[in-house]
């Protein structure tokens, strides 16, 4: 199993990596499969499934297959000519995506939410179809968006698929348990194994500048929000709460009189920042989903700014480190929320991040795994139940915490000598048969927990 580093942190926009940066990628790939078939295609049309559909007009999933549609991808997104894009497509009711010539595709009739039992495969489903000058169907694929940005076909998807290669690298470990034994076989850390794996695919000097882009991204993404000021949009008028918090806590900095727990309200206001950008729909690194993609930020620059001794040099260290353990995550389990509610996506974030900060502050691998077994193990059974289909009550405040947790975790894992009751595999084990239990009403529909218990005003 190679999952990269690359595949895990990708960047994109918010709010949604499965409801936004999903249905945009598939629409992109389905315009390939259409400029490669034998068909005179005339009209598109498009339908939302499962989660897709419950909670697709919060987090976006309708404008995402329209820009994709128009030729709009995640890793090239232009917020302004999204704007224009939209506004055209609106007025004219057609596409007119790059070699393909104009289509027909008016959103208030071509595309559907359809609120009926969930596809088959996965909860977030979406079917696109290319049409003749009748309406009748020449071309049609379903798409599954299984977490993080990842795409699958439903071909794919019943093949046994899970966005993950099949390269011969020299550390394929597939459960935390071969990971452990491979470090102590070959003398090297996590992230050294990692590393050695991405060889198969780029140079160092490639992996190196991709992760310097990643952390500037991410980096960028912070100091955006605790820059911006306001009411994230989406009609529940979440105020931004992250800059004037990080305000009081610099005019505070250096007060001899300030509690020592001070310091997780530093990790949460960068955590709370990368959150409110994503719901604003800014530009955010999938950590491994944007629902989730404060919590390794957060963890990243506490460590950078607050703890002696950090260097920038090994931010590679870090990050290889959780791509290595979300990537087990994600093969023997889910990053979805919607396939596994939140501990798929907090609960593998900060596992991730713990992992990452126990490497960086000097742990074995085996201290490197307990911290991110701890970090997991008290995310179990965590819900994914945003109110109004909008990835800011509970997600952004879930993303602090889980910063707190996988700090405590690792500075758990880093007391002891790796030794511990629980192994990583069985809390990944026990993540998905949860996941697999868990009523849909709290797998992100919005149909139980917070998002039907608010104010009623």
């Amino acid at each position: 199993m190679f999952l990269s580093v690359f595949e895990l942190f990708k960047i994109g926009i918010g709010p949604s990596s499965s409801h936004t940066m999903g249905p945009m990628v598939a629409a992109a790939r389905f315009l390939h499969t259409l400029r490669g078939s034998p068909f005179r295609a005339e009209g598109l049309r498009a339908s939302l499934h499962g989660s897709l559909a419950f909670t697709g007009g919060g987090h976006g999933a309708d404008r995402a297959v329209m820009l994709g549609l128009v030729g709009f991808t995640p890793e090239d997104f232009d917020a302004a000519a999204a704007e224009t894009a939209l506004a055209d497509l609106r007025r004219s009711g057609r596409v007119a995506p790059p070699g393909l010539g104009p289509l027909a595709f008016d959103p208030a009739r071509d595309l559907v939410f359809d609120y009926g039992p969930a596809l088959p495969g996965h909860a977030n489903g979406l079917i696109l179809t290319a049409t003749d000058a009748q309406g009748d169907a020449l071309l049609q694929e379903t798409y599954y968006s299984i977490g993080g940005g990842f795409v699958l076909t439903a071909a794919e998807h019943a093949a046994g698929r899970d966005g993950a290669g099949r390269l011969d690298v020299p550390y394929p470990f597939e459960s935390a348990g071969e990971m452990l034994a491979m470090a102590s076989d070959s003398g090297l850390s996590i992230a050294a194994m990692k590393r050695a794996n991405e060889l198969r695919v780029r140079d160092s000097a490639a992996i190196d500048a991709g992760i310097a882009r990643i952390w500037a991204v991410m980096a960028d993404c912070i100091d955006r929000g605790l820059a911006a000021e306001g009411t994230l949009p989406g009609g529940l008028r979440v105020r931004r709460r992250a800059g004037a918090i990080h305000a009081r806590l610099r005019a505070e900095h250096g007060n001899n009189l300030a509690a020592p727990h001070i310091v997780n309200d530093w990790m949460s206001v960068y955590a709370m920042a990368v959150n409110e950008e994503n719901a604003a729909g800014g530009q955010v690194v999938t950590a491994p989903t944007n629902g989730a993609a404060g919590v390794v930020p957060a963890v990243i620059r506490y460590w950078l700014d607050h703890v002696p001794g950090a260097s920038r040099a090994r931010l590679a260290e870090f990050l290889l480190t959780a791509a290595a353990i979300g990537g087990l995550v994600k093969h023997n389990a889910s990053i979805s929320g919607a396939e596994c509610g939140c501990q798929a996506e907090v609960g593998a974030a900060a596992a991730m991040a713990a992992a990452g900060f126990a490497a960086v502050m000097g742990g074995t691998p085996a201290q490197v795994e307990n911290a991110a077994e701890i970090a997991l193990e008290h995310h179990l059974g965590m819900t994914c139940d945003p109110v109004a289909g909008l990835v800011q009550v509970p997600c952004i405040e879930r993303n602090a915490l889980g910063a707190i947790k996988a700090v405590s975790a690792a500075s758990l894992a880093l007391r002891g000598d790796g030794e511990h009751f629980m192994p990583l595999d069985n809390c990944i084990k026990a993540l998905r048969e949860t996941g697999a239990d868990m009523s849909d009403k709290y797998k992100e529909t919005s149909l139980g927990g917070l998002a039907v218990n608010v104010p009623n005003c």
